[in-house]
């Protein structure tokens, strides 16, 4: 059993990765830590009690709101591709009684930091705690800051994030994640704790078309496939105006299944670097990915190649299983 901590700023995708997480076999999940990122810190744990709300849990992972802002930029949000609540707008949605359609989990927060309880947990499972990171980087650079003993613990860090040999999808150069934060992303890699990235070279080999979608959510019954249906309406228009396909890119759902699928994918070793200066490529990720190139010393895995289809099948046979 895998012990995982998830880091998120849920976002749309984000909720592909956590109900896939959650509802994998291969996982324990005992904590969830929020960050701001896609909306707003108070946003994404609103999305993420909503996210749990949809699965039918005997007990929750214990959550914490995390870090509100970057460590050094401003906030970039990301409301124009995931809805003005980063769940699709589902906010707005209500039964005929006027009560929420998605309502949030019966849970409550842990008193803790999103830091604080990564903290907790890289002790309570030392050698054994993986750290999936779906969002910006700021909970763990916070963390390593505060207590980099603890973190050395980590069995691995496992991120959606950064590109290398395509376009970006904020900046010419720059994945989302990693242009929110590039200070925290420098500092992760540079830490010494192995870093698997499935960076956007990888997660835009996986189409979700909008046909796909329907055909696998209509005929369900079941609150998960409802939600994924009208969660993800708003991106999947946005990508139709933007980037020419009835779609979506499900970006954080690949990490989980790197650690669920490992087959799936193939990676390579890397020295990854972060530009944080540079007025055009800040937020830029840096690697020699020609192997005759590599380092001695790389301080991460690069996934650049996964099987798009038997993902897909993957994830909807987690969806739908019984």
């Amino acid at each position: 059993m895998q012990q995982i901590l998830i880091d998120t700023d849920p976002g749309v995708d984000d909720a592909y990765a956590i109900l896939l997480a959650m509802l994998s076999h291969e996982f324990h999940v005992p904590a969830i830590t929020t960050v701001c990122g896609n909306v707003p810190v108070d946003q994404a744990t609103q999305n993420l009690l909503t996210i749990l709300g949809l699965l039918d849990l005997d007990e929750f992972p214990m959550i914490a709101q995390g870090e509100a802002a970057p460590l050094i930029k401003p906030l970039v949000t990301a409301a124009h591709v995931h809805g003005d609540d980063g769940l699709g707008n589902t906010s707005h949605l209500q039964n005929a009684n006027g009560s929420p359609l998605y309502p949030p989990a019966n849970t409550t927060l842990s008193s803790m930091t999103g830091t604080e309880l990564i903290l907790e947990m890289a002790a309570q499972y030392p050698d054994e705690l993986i750290i999936v990171a779906l969002g910006p980087l700021t909970n763990l650079a916070t963390a390593i800051r505060k207590d980099p003993a603890k973190m050395r613990r980590l069995r691995k860090i496992i991120i959606m994030g950064g590109v290398f040999e395509e376009y970006g999808n904020v900046t010419t150069t720059a994945e989302f994640n990693i242009f929110v934060d590039p200070h925290a992303a420098h500092e992760v890699f540079q830490f010494g704790v192995p870093v698997h990235i499935a960076p956007l070279d990888a997660t835009h080999q996986v189409v979700l078309t909008g046909e796909r979608l329907r055909t696998e959510t209509e005929n369900q019954e079941d609150r998960v496939s409802r939600f994924l249906w009208d969660a993800t309406q708003a991106c999947m228009e946005f990508y139709r105006e933007h980037v020419g396909f009835w779609g979506f890119h499900i970006h954080d759902a690949l990490p989980i299944a790197m650690l669920t699928h490992p087959d799936y994918f193939e990676s390579v070793n890397a020295y990854v670097q972060v530009e944080t200066a540079g007025d055009l490529t800040n937020g830029m990720t840096i690697a020699d990915l020609r192997p005759e190139r590599q380092r001695s010393d790389p301080n991460a895995q690069v996934c650049l190649k996964v099987a798009a289809e038997a993902f897909l099948n993957a994830f909807f046979e987690r969806l739908h299983a019984p």
